[in-house]
């Protein structure tokens, strides 16, 4: 299944696509795609829906955050071998862990709104893995059966916030907008194998980002387990994986966002993401 939710902002509806293509209204079924819906037992019981008797959603609806109410927005750094060679970087012994705030959540197609003071905002294609059954202490055999699906995420990042200010690197990743998340939620029964997708992104048609999560240096059942040591997971929280080489930071010379321009970014099977950047 595809799952969304479209409509405003702070007002979206639950959302499904239907074979056809078409977006398809869950209000009547789901208050949201978020927490406890997201639960094995509850997305087994919207599989068997009949999508094509749903009502159709407006072609020109706002589509929204593929998951409502996310408890933690996680990050992993350095994950993809490729990236971290780009950034001069040793690949890390362990996950490195960082956090997006929950008000950096928006949708996959909103504004990105570069932060006042900002000289080096930079973006990042990366797949999104959204918890579906809770857990602590998760086996990495297990780990698989504790993820409801994946998703896009562009974790917009500004570098010096992040680097060059004098703490972790939160400050620098969890601006408001820095966390598109969609356009679907798509379950995983139809990714079975996630280390293996392509992925991608362009601005103003030049593109920069063209890996592949194969490169990942700790894999998606791995970094379930890892987190799951140090917090408990619960169900929509989202857990963001690490990127590809061809990040702005990367660049010689470095290449920054600024505002007037577009960003287009994809990841196979799982949906494109399109923004704009202003100035906050």
């Amino acid at each position: 299944m595809k799952l969304l939710r479209f409509g405003p902002k702070g007002a979206e509806k639950p959302g499904i696509v239907a074979n056809d293509g078409s977006l398809r209204d869950l209000s009547g079924h789901v208050d949201d795609i978020a927490g406890d819906i997201l639960l094995p037992e509850q997305l087994a019981l919207l599989s068997r829906l009949d999508v094509a008797s749903l009502p159709k959603v407006d072609d020109d609806a706002r589509i929204g955050p593929c998951v409502g109410r996310v408890g933690k927005f996680i990050c992993i750094g350095l994950n993809y071998a490729d990236h971290a060679a780009e950034t001069g970087s040793e690949l890390p012994a362990e996950p490195v862990v960082f956090n997006k705030w929950t008000s950096a959540i928006c949708g996959p197609n909103d504004d990105i709104e570069i932060p006042r003071d900002s000289l080096s905002t930079d973006w990042e294609v990366e797949l999104g893995v959204v918890i579906g059954k809770p857990g602590r202490y998760i086996d990495e055999a297990d780990a698989m059966r504790h993820v409801a699906g994946y998703c896009v995420v562009n974790d917009v990042s500004e570098r010096e916030f992040q680097l060059s200010r004098g703490g972790t690197w939160d400050k620098g990743k969890g601006c408001d907008t820095f966390g598109p998340l969609g356009p679907w939620l798509v379950t995983a029964d139809e990714i079975p194998d996630p280390g293996n997708l392509g992925m991608w992104l362009e601005v103003d048609g030049h593109r920069y980002q063209n890996g592949s999560t194969s490169t990942m240096v700790f894999g998606v059942a791995h970094l379930v387990a890892y987190l799951s040591r140090f917090m408990s997971l619960q169900a929509g929280d989202v857990i963001s994986t690490g990127t590809p080489p061809g990040v702005g930071m990367g660049q010689n010379p470095k290449v920054y966002l600024r505002p007037g321009q577009t960003m287009r970014l994809g990841i196979d099977g799982l949906g494109e993401q399109i923004q704009r950047t202003i100035q906050a």
